[in-house]
């Protein structure tokens, strides 16, 4: 063999290296369980009836199950002005998607609200405002939360109402309040009403780890998935440094793609019955006293109604 055909073949693995590096998607950069940041996001703004304006935030949690708590102060905050502007003090993982809104007055201008959240040494900002590109309706809500399907042109997205969330029970004033004891078992009953759109469809799934030759090399939760359109409730804790568990299991709001999730962005995640009254009836206990917001979202697979329910938790 001369010494040409020595040099040909010795490039043969690097050639196929370089193949694998090409074949490998976005979704093969590295992943965390815990230990990463939070990454604030503004998802747009929609002008009020009365003038004024919401703005819209979300977030990304960088890690796949730690769920991160950052009071209000120096690690989250707004600027300029309050630093409390109703913000999750509480973070799930992954991509939460319109969280929250933040009302300013109709003679806002031009004027820019800031919200930084800081975790692990990591310090990241959302910049808002009214600029035009970020408009957001219904269309573009479903559009973000991938459940469009048909796409905007679909007569079935346009028509698509937000399901209608209701707390049962006492209110102090337009508060939903509540007390518990730490151990014992909280009952929540909300009813839902919903139009029945969009239709339940199940998600698309493209698997990565079939295609080409690196396909050996991507671990099962690299599948990704299209979202499951499908009515559901999620009681989970907005604020509140405790941990609190949910009887039934509730589903995640949030963009757990992998495989098996418990989420409308699970391959394997179907639909829950709808409750013949429209009651859902939820237990949630904790381990510690202190006081809590519970955040609860009705979300039919294209739009969402939220609620909240503070629970003063005692010894």
């Amino acid at each position: 063999m001369t010494r040409h055909a020595c040099r040909t073949f010795a490039a043969i693995p690097l050639l196929l290296f370089a193949l694998l590096a090409l074949s490998l998607p976005a979704a093969a950069e590295p992943s965390y369980r815990k230990g990463q940041y939070v990454e604030p996001a503004y998802e747009g703004w929609w002008e009020n009836d009365d003038g004024s304006f919401s703005l819209v935030f979300g977030y990304h949690n960088e890690n796949w199950e730690e769920e991160l708590d950052i009071t209000v102060g120096e690690g989250n905050f707004f600027s300029p002005g309050e630093a409390d502007r109703g913000q999750p003090t509480h973070f799930l993982p992954r991509r939460n998607r319109f969280t929250f809104e933040v009302v300013v007055p109709a003679d806002w201008g031009d004027k820019e609200l800031a919200w930084t959240v800081s975790i692990n040494g990591v310090s990241k900002t959302a910049y808002a405002t009214l600029a035009r590109d970020y408009v957001i309706d219904s269309v573009v809500i479903a559009s973000e939360t991938g459940s469009l399907g048909a796409g905007t042109s679909s007569p079935e997205s346009r028509a698509n109402i937000a399901p209608v969330l209701s707390v049962m029970g006492d209110r102090t004033g337009d508060q939903v309040v509540r007390r518990v004891r730490v151990g014992e078992p909280l009952l929540i009953e909300a009813l839902v009403k919903d139009d029945g759109l969009p239709k339940p469809r199940a998600a698309s799934i493209n698997r990565p780890e079939q295609q080409g030759l690196a396909r050996w090399m991507q671990p099962p939760r690299r599948t990704t998935v299209g979202k499951t359109n499908g009515l559901f409730l999620s009681w989970n804790i907005y604020r509140g440094e405790g941990a609190a568990s949910f009887d039934p299991p509730q589903i995640k709001p949030w963009e757990d793609t992998r495989t098996s999730a418990n989420s409308p962005w699970g391959a394997l995640w179907t639909p829950p019955p709808v409750p013949a009254d429209g009651i859902y009836r939820t237990n949630v206990t904790f381990d510690t006293p202190g006081t809590y917001v519970l955040w609860g979202r009705a979300d039919d697979g294209g739009l969402y109604h939220d609620q909240y329910i503070t629970v003063n938790v005692t010894e």
